[in-house]
Parts: structure tokens; sequence; C-alpha cells
């Protein structure tokens, strides 16, 4: 993808467990590319979260569903880095890199309302106010009220409207090892891919 042009170049950054990738993910994503008008959308599934103490699905499966589920979105790229770097995996780490690739860019960091929550927890914040935009996203009547709960003042914060999608990847996990179904919860290939591989299902 050519970020040469006229400009500084608007990349947006969203990263996650992925585990799986559900269609709230999608949707976060097509509003990103779209509303912030970005040129570049990079999707960052986590190598060892600091943050998670489940053990997540291994990363070559979360690579694969990642790649099914954003990979026919325009202008956004699924990036591996975070998989290939050892040990714990840092926000702020990810954000150096692509700030020396792309020193002129302006850089939009995508997360929902519960990262955004917990945001003030995450290491070296105010390292990563200093290098990007937060994007949050958030249902219409909190953008109206310019509600950001939990972030700290300084934060410069570029709403995201989006409707609600109260499904998660850890209700999604559970529906799969009970047997049920998640056809709608996610995206078609992602659903195959977790029925082919037998992720998910009680041991």
């Amino acid at each position: 993808m050519d970020l040469t042009g006229p400009g500084p170049a608007r990349i947006g950054v969203f990263g996650g467990a992925f585990d799986p990738p559900h269609v709230a993910h999608v949707a976060l994503a097509r509003a990103a590319v779209s509303q912030l008008a970005l040129d570049e959308l990079r999707i960052f599934p986590t190598g060892q979260a600091w943050h998670k103490s489940n053990q997540l699905t291994p990363p070559d499966d979360r690579l694969a569903m990642a790649q099914i589920a954003f990979g026919g979105l325009a202008r956004t790229v699924v990036d591996d880095r975070e998989l290939r770097r050892p040990g714990a995996t840092y926000t702020v780490d990810t954000l150096r890199e692509l700030v020396a690739q792309h020193p002129h860019a302006q850089i939009f960091l995508v997360m929902g309302q519960d990262q955004a929550v917990a945001f003030p927890s995450w290491r070296e914040w105010q390292a990563i106010l200093a290098m990007a935009t937060l994007a949050v996203a958030a249902r219409p009547s909190a953008i109206a009220a310019h509600d950001h709960p939990g972030l700290p003042a300084q934060a410069r914060v570029q709403p995201l409207a989006l409707p609600a999608m109260p499904d998660s990847a850890t209700h999604i996990r559970q529906l799969v090892a009970r047997g049920e179904g998640i056809a709608e919860l996610v995206p078609q290939g992602v659903a195959s891919y977790i029925a082919s591989h037998h992720l998910y299902q009680r041991t």
C-alpha cells in the first residue's frame, strides 16, 4: 500500500487478541477507515498480551482468522509483527515502530469503549498519547454528550459512531464450547475456520 502521496498519511492502528475476530471487530474496522478517512488501517493480532490472564489460541490460528475477517476490507492490512515479537506485547512499542517508519504520518489508535476505560493502566500511556489520537467506538448518544469515561484529560479523542454490539469474543468461545451456533456473530469464513480446526471446543 502506497503511503507516499501528498500530505501526511493517516494510519489507523487496531490491535486485539481477535480470539476470535467477530462482527463487531469488523464493523469497528470499517467505521475507522470511513470516518477517519484513513489511508491505511493496520490490524495487529496481539502476541503475549500483558493483561490477558487466560491462555490465548495459538498465534497461527488467530492470524489466519484475522486475515479471513479483515482481508476483504479496503485499505486494511493485517500486520503480524506483534505475534513475532518475543515476550509481552505492548502497544507503545508497536506505535514507536510505526512512527519510525512513517515519521510524518497521523496515527489513530482505534479501540472500543472497554479498552478506553482501561487505557490509563496501559504501559507508557503518556507516550502513546504523544504519538496517537485515540479513536474510540461509542454509541451516538455518548458521542453527542462527549462522554469518554476513564480517558486522561490530555487525550486527543476522535469518537467513532457504532451501533450497540454486545457480543464479545469470550461469549463466542463459550457458545462454541456448548455446541451452539455462532453464524451471525462472526464472519462466515471465521466460523468455518473455527469448525474445521476444532477451536474452542471442550477437551
